[in-house]
């Protein structure tokens, strides 16, 4: 097991780290900006270090920086968490060559699954089926516009590295597709440092589901189930849960399979998600493959007691799995919302701030990711989130009503957030029966 391992995040996941590592009798160090030098899971390390100025590309997104903070602290290993540099095969490539083990994939693996459309040649080859598309990089526009006469309206167009909704955009005419090219390229240069795209058919009324996997260094991968991510803003994840309430055994089966292959034939090792939209007739189709933590992985951990984050770091240090598929038991059902520094009356429209008041909820069933607290000082230069609900009943019903209960106790003031919202949306019929799908959100907006 590793002596001593460095933490390339921040936020909440930097803490959810620090807490699995302590547990484990691993030794921190946390890395930090200067605009987070204040952040209190700082005082919990056994080291913090900063690695720059506020803006990530001068800090989190820094290699040479984090790199020579890790040298120079003696680490083991780094986590890198979700986000910043978790996907970026050339950080875990100089991992590799500075003798630092990347708790993740290895590069190799991590390269095959990032180029969206080499996973998809993936799937093809094991027997998983793939939206109907273009298969390939798309660089020519007319090439573009007839795939799209030839799949009919409306298309996507996405980018073919990276995530998080960046470089997606719907086309619904031929005008539409000339200008989503060119926003899709730009956005994806910006944000991955490349523009490629291609082009798949729009699944209309499906859902998005997604299988987490465990492997190994010693040929050994599960599955842990499936998690119903449909809830959704602009591709942006809203709220998870498990089980979905739209996946029967059959297809349960199916997805986990599928997923499985997957991970096999590119060799992954570490914790991964397979991505599946399912249809309303019950077809799947493979989108991509996530080589990272995910932000909703709470919801996982609590239906079959597994520590993800746990397994990660002992898989990186080259031991067996602590379980195997037989042994695996999913126990009732988990909801998770994200809750952002957002203001949905605004458009969502980002609410950097102090927190004046912070009161969390608690009780039977209630679990609470988050950094902040009251007198927390909600940065503009990064991400939303703030922090994740978590919630785990026997029932979907009695844990939608344990949300219900968390929501209504939830208070944060000084800044705006997205927990208003959730407590009318989950009230919506639509969502209470389980049947929704990704335009739900903007649906029940629109209904507004």
């Amino acid at each position: 097991m590793f002596t001593r391992v460095l933490i390339a995040n921040r936020g909440e996941i930097a803490l959810r780290i620090l807490r699995a590592c302590k547990e484990l009798g691993i030794e921190t160090v946390a890395v930090y900006s200067k605009a987070d030098a204040n952040a209190n899971y700082l005082q919990l390390a056994d080291e913090a270090v900063c690695i720059g100025p506020a803006p990530p590309a001068e800090s989190y997104l820094n290699i040479p920086h984090i790199i020579s903070a890790a040298e120079i602290t003696n680490v083991d290993a780094i986590h890198p968490g979700y986000g910043f540099l978790a996907e970026e095969e050339t950080f875990a490539e100089i991992c590799e060559e500075s003798n630092i083990i990347f708790i993740g994939p290895r590069s190799e693996a991590m390269r095959k699954v990032g180029n969206k459309v080499e996973a998809l040649e993936i799937a093809r080859k094991n027997k998983v089926p793939v939206i109907p598309g273009s298969g390939e990089v798309i660089e020519d526009e007319e090439v573009a516009l007839a795939l799209a006469h030839k799949l009919g309206y409306p298309v996507m167009v996405k980018a073919a590295a990276g995530g998080g909704g960046r470089g997606m955009r719907v086309a619904h005419n031929d005008i539409s597709l000339k200008n989503m090219l060119a926003i899709a390229r730009s956005e994806a240069g910006m944000a991955f440092k490349n523009p490629a795209v291609y082009i798949e058919k729009v699944l209309e009324r499906a859902r998005h589901v997604e299988i987490q996997i465990l492997a190994d260094q010693h040929g050994n991968t599960i599955h842990l189930g499936e998690r119903d991510c449909s809830i959704q803003r602009r591709f942006q994840k809203l709220i998870e849960e498990t089980p979905s309430p739209g996946v029967k055994p059959d297809l349960r089966d199916k997805l986990t399979r599928a997923a499985v292959r997957i991970a096999e034939a590119v060799g992954y090792t570490n914790a991964g998600t397979v991505e599946f939209l399912v249809t309303e007739n019950g077809r799947h189709y493979f989108i991509e493959m996530n080589a990272r933590l995910q932000v909703e992985h709470p919801v996982t951990e609590q239906v079959t007691g597994v520590d993800l984050v746990k397994e990660q770091i002992r898989i990186a240090a080259g031991e067996e799995l602590s379980l195997q598929q037989k042994r695996v038991e999913f126990r009732g059902s988990a909801i998770e919302c994200r809750i952002n520094a957002e203001n949905p009356a605004d458009g969502f429209r980002t609410s950097p701030g102090t927190i004046t008041q912070f009161i969390p909820p608690g009780g039977p069933g209630v679990r609470l990711d988050t950094h902040c607290y009251s007198g927390y000082e909600v940065k503009p230069f990064y991400d939303s989130l703030i922090g994740k609900l978590i919630v785990h009943q026997p029932t979907r019903q009695q844990a939608l009503a344990c949300l219900r209960r968390a929501l209504s106790e939830f208070s944060v003031q000084g800044i705006h957030t997205t927990i208003p919202f959730y407590r009318d949306l989950i009230q919506h019929g639509g969502y209470v029966n389980g049947n929704f799908n990704v335009h739900f959100v903007d649906e029940f907006l629109e209904s507004s």
